[in-house]
């Protein structure tokens, strides 16, 4: 009997005791709760896959164009919530787990974060992924199947401490292998000519393999694939050495190949460093092409017809080699003139760039290159020549000549890749309209002159569905019943909740949420630090990537500003505040790191204080992942946005926040500025210079000293870090931080501190006013529609990839 026979209509409580048999190998009396969780994962994952295959034999009945989107992240956090909402059900898996005695919620904190992403590039991946199956385009996104991941934080007496993610360790009831989708990857060797084509001979081979995951869209109505590639050495033992007694070198090639999928980012502070990061994205991405090929040739016989059925898009430049890889198979394997392979490429990719900081613009040593990958070294050179005739023939200049060249002759040479991957595409966004404008005026100013029209803008955006339905349950209760369900579908009708924003009953049911989720995080994060917070307290949130220009120091040194200014005026009125940070530092990124023991140093100080009175707390909360963001973001009151104007790309967090009712205070960077357009001046806090301003700062020279020096309370702020009044066990640690303030202060810290500080206290204002602040909170959410994730797709379908 078929295992669907033995319940009639297929329900889900019988479906789940069936995977519990049939495919865990116990029953219900022995099973425990992580068995549990495996059976109702598989049992939804069936439904999901029916749904699965009717998208895909419906895409290839309709011939369609695909999507395919390279991204060396994919941060896609748990997925149960995540496809039991997006089908439609949660309520028939809570009914059907609550039969047998067990609870959805525990059940779903069983499920460990996937650790295929570290930030917003990851998140927003995943955010695209789900907005591509709910607008029903075929997709699959292509990345690696980390071991490991980035890494697990640990705070130790302050410090990061970095420990291995084992999210695998039990397996993945997601996913499926598939064996038959394994392409052999090579590394080094030599070019050699055979007719008149080249052909590259590896010194090394390693072999990819896919595993799939299923995306749902939202009301199942598509379901997508995230395909992932784990590495394998073709022969993963070497018996002739460990026969004769060298049995750790006969491991060493599949040790080799496991190293490309262990660990996302791994530290390229070293040779080895940067040759395992070169390795990883050269094999990801030459799996992925040859993965698209195959599939195009598979059903279209012409490799020309290619731009016509594939819409490749490069998340960052991570995955920009791909330009070069897609040239190498259309010469090398299918005999195009390097011309026509020149313009298929180009017609077939798109590049999306997430940054202006010079270090994620990613180059690499020419010798290590060419050493690695010799053919696709005479590609770029190839391409490189034609690039700058091309340059030339406009009259560029020769200094705009040489920052066009894929090539870097300055110092050390080294294989540009951002440029590769601008000369190699169709398309070149932005993912925030002044980010977009930087690019034509900074680091891509003479590509831009060279190639006009490449350039242009695609505001990032957020996927409602796990960011206001599924993390804010009580935020979203109250919605429907105030503007009904249609924003559920169209996040744009949350518009209609500005004509209630100012009912004073809406305001108050809308604080009694947010209390309630402030409650139930404030136990969470005593359960994992030990801190006690006042939910009635403001919260104020800054949760991101730990990087000098997102500018965790400046809101730091903000805090013992205030710490200081309490204790000196305990009379005043002071509004109760927890700071509440969390972020993941670069494990060789000296300086992030301090910075993160700098604030568990502030916290443990300020939070023993008797003085402050429980006006002020700090907390650090430790290994911050998805998970933890979907707890934070919806009981958060302030959002902080604080980047140096003109280093933050867009940002997604800030539209997270928005969208759960949280004010944000910020410059005018990334999409901060869209944001402000959108909720209106009197609804967010803006502080500090703009980008212009921080650029004229810098190129006419920047005294931070004089400012230090002229601001009491950021010099005793400075002062007090610096001499060790937070440190006592170690009175100069931050000696150094802080004299970068005095010396140079690129990021423009002492520039904004008067402007944060004065911000900071209108905030206080605000709060005091509940009518006021809660008819802000309220009119950010109803203004946020526009920040969906599918706008964003929407606006690359139509105009990148030419697909419905």
């Amino acid at each position: 009997m078929a295992l669907t026979d033995q319940h009639p209509g297929n329900k889900l409580d019988g479906a789940i005791v069936d995977c519990l048999r049939y495919r865990t190998g116990k029953n219900e009396a022995a099973a425990k709760p992580h068995d549990w969780f495996n059976a109702a994962v598989k049992a939804l994952r069936d439904k999901i896959v029916d749904a699965w295959m009717e998208s895909t034999t419906r895409t290839y009945a309709s011939g369609g164009k695909r999507v395919y989107y390279l991204s060396l992240e994919f941060l896609i956090g748990r997925l149960l919530r995540d496809a039991m909402s997006n089908m439609g059900l949660t309520a028939e898996m809570e009914e059907a787990l609550r039969a047998h005695g067990l609870d959805l919620a525990e059940i779903e904190e069983l499920e460990p974060d996937a650790a295929l992403g570290n930030g917003g590039l990851g998140r927003l991946a995943a955010c695209f992924m789900e907005s591509l199956a709910t607008l029903d385009i075929p997709a699959y996104g292509y990345g690696i199947r980390y071991v490991n991941g980035m890494f697990r934080q640990r705070i130790q007496d302050g410090w990061q401490i970095e420990l291995p993610e084992t999210w695998l360790a039990h397996g993945n009831p997601w996913e499926f292998e598939r064996r038959e989708s394994c392409y052999r990857i090579g590394f080094g060797g030599e070019v050699v000519t055979e007719g008149d084509r080249a052909a590259w001979k590896p010194a090394e081979l390693v072999e990819a393999t896919a595993v799939d995951t299923p995306v749902v869209g939202w009301r199942g109505k598509r379901v997508n694939t995230l395909r992932l590639w784990t590495a394998n050495a073709l022969d993963p033992i070497r018996l002739d050495a460990f026969n004769a007694g060298d049995h750790f070198g006969a491991l060493a090639d599949q040790v080799r190949a496991d190293s490309l999928v262990r660990v996302l980012y791994p530290a390229d502070s070293s040779p080895a460093g940067q040759e395992l990061r070169l390795r990883q994205e050269y094999f990801f991405t030459a799996a992925s092409i040859q993965d698209i090929v195959r599939r195009h040739l598979q059903y279209q016989y012409d490799i020309r017809t290619l731009p016509d059925e594939a819409a490749i898009q490069l998340n960052d430049t991570h995955p920009a080699v791909a330009v070069a890889e897609l040239m190498r198979i259309l010469t090398d394997d299918h005999g195009l003139a390097f011309d026509e392979a020149l313009d298929i490429t180009r017609r077939t990719i798109g590049y999306t760039n997430h940054t202006l900081l010079p270090e994620a613009l990613e180059s690499w040593p020419l010798p290590l290159f060419e050493r690695l990958l010799p053919r696709h070294m005479q590609i770029v050179y190839a391409i490189n020549t034609k690039v700058l005739k091309e340059a030339r023939g406009k009259n560029l200049g020769d200094a705009a000549v040489a920052a066009i060249s894929l090539i870097g002759e300055g110092g050390e040479r080294r294989v540009r890749m951002a440029n590769l991957a601008f000369v190699g595409a169709h398309s070149v966004n932005g993912v925030a309209a002044l980010h977009t404008e930087l690019m034509k005026t900074t680091v891509f100013s003479e590509l831009d002159a060279l190639y006009p029209g490449l350039i242009n803008n695609k505001t990032n955006g957020v996927t409602p569905r796990r960011w206001l339905q599924q993390c804010n349950p009580g935020l979203t209760a109250l919605l429907r019943e105030a503007i009904g369900d249609g924003f559920l579908d169209d996040t744009e009708q949350l518009a209609r909740l500005n004509a209630l924003a100012g009912d004073a009953s809406l305001q108050e049911r809308a604080g009694e949420v947010k209390r309630l989720n402030k409650v139930v995080l404030a136990a969470h994060i005593q359960d994992l630090t030990g801190v006690s917070l006042d939910p009635d307290a403001l919260f104020d949130v800054q949760i991101k990537r730990i990087h000098e220009y997102k500018r965790q120091l400046l809101n730091l040194i903000e805090t013992v500003a205030l710490y200081d200014e309490i204790r000196s005026h305990p009379e005043r009125d002071w509004v109760p505040r927890v700071k509440i940070f969390g972020g993941k530092a670069a494990a060789s990124y000296h300086n992030a790191k301090l910075i993160i023991k700098l604030a568990g140093d502030i916290a443990r100080k300020v939070n023993s204080d008797p003085s402050v009175g429980g006006l002020l707390k700090v907390v650090f909360v430790p290994n911050y992942n998805v998970t933890l963001a979907e707890r934070i973001i919806p009981a958060a009151d302030l959002s902080e946005q604080i980047s140096t104007a003109g280093m933050e790309a867009s940002g997604t967090g800030n539209m997270k926040f928005a969208l759960n009712g949280a004010l944000t205070i910020g410059t005018l960077d990334g999409a901060n500025i869209e944001i402000r357009d959108r909720v209106g001046d009197e609804n967010i806090v803006i502080f500090g210079l703009t980008a212009d301003e921080v650029a004229a700062k810098r190129a006419n020279g920047y005294d931070p000293r004089a400012l230090i020096e002229g601001n009491r309370e950021l010099q005793q702020a400075v002062n007090s870090i610096a001499s060790g009044v937070f440190s006592p066990d170690d009175p100069t640690r931050y000696a150094d931080l802080m004299g970068g303030l005095y010396d140079h202060d690129w990021f423009m810290v002492a520039a904004d501190f008067e402007s944060y500080a004065k911000a900071q206290r209108a905030v206080d204002e605000r709060w005091r006013d509940p009518a006021r602040w809660q008819e802000a909170a309220l009119r950010n959410v109803a203004n946020m529609g526009w920040f969906s994730s599918d706008r964003t797709i929407g606006e690359y379908a139509r105009d990148i990839w030419g697909v419905r």
